[in-house]
């Protein structure tokens, strides 16, 4: 990203300006990712978020866990986040600062269980206008994602999976509405 800036004397020069969450980033991914793709099997052993999205994508686009910044927007084509049930996979892109997956479609458990760890998952017609690196905002209650400059639909989140994903995911949202008792850490 470059960004102009003009001196004292009224001359104009264009230096490198590091890219900030402020201007979040499209990672173009194509059909039938599956969950292997999203964080290998051999990473299974790990719990955390953070420690999972320093393997995001390994092996498939190696890149990513070092440049992913947060608000940046993974972009899938049909059928996102296919294969096994295990919930690690949206957990390494929500460790990873991700908020929002937009894709053509989605595999069933994948898309519950995104939400139900504090995702968002919006599906649109087409993903072929979306360019990998691309400047993105995300507009799901008005129904749009705009990509550098230009405005897709995306379908509607029925309202309570919309909540639950607000809320950071299904266990804090159970907490708020008052389902779910808080523990104590205290030793007695």
């Amino acid at each position: 990203m470059t960004e102009q800036i003009e001196r004292e004397s009224g001359g104009i020069r264009t230096v490198e300006v590091p890219r900030s969450a402020a201007s979040p980033r499209v990672w173009k991914f194509g059909d039938d990712i599956d969950t292997d793709a999203i964080i290998p099997g051999r990473f299974l052993t790990i719990n955390d978020p953070a420690e999972l999205a320093r393997h995001a994508f390994e092996g498939t686009r190696d890149e990513f866990a070092q440049s992913v910044l947060p608000g940046d927007v993974v972009v899938g084509g049909r059928n996102f986040g296919m294969g096994s049930s295990r919930e690690h996979a949206p957990l390494a892109l929500k460790g990873a600062g991700i908020r929002y997956i937009v894709a053509e479609s989605f595999a069933r458990i994948f898309y519950r269980n995104a939400i139900n760890i504090g995702l968002l998952p919006l599906t649109t017609p087409s993903t072929d206008g979306f360019a990998d690196g691309a400047e993105i905002a995300v507009d799901p209650s008005g129904g749009r994602v705009t990509v550098d400059g230009k405005e897709f639909p995306v379908e509607p989140v029925p309202e309570f999976l919309q909540r639950i994903a607000d809320a950071g995911g299904l266990i804090e949202y159970a907490r708020i509405v008052g389902e779910v008792e808080t523990c104590s850490t205290t030793s007695r």
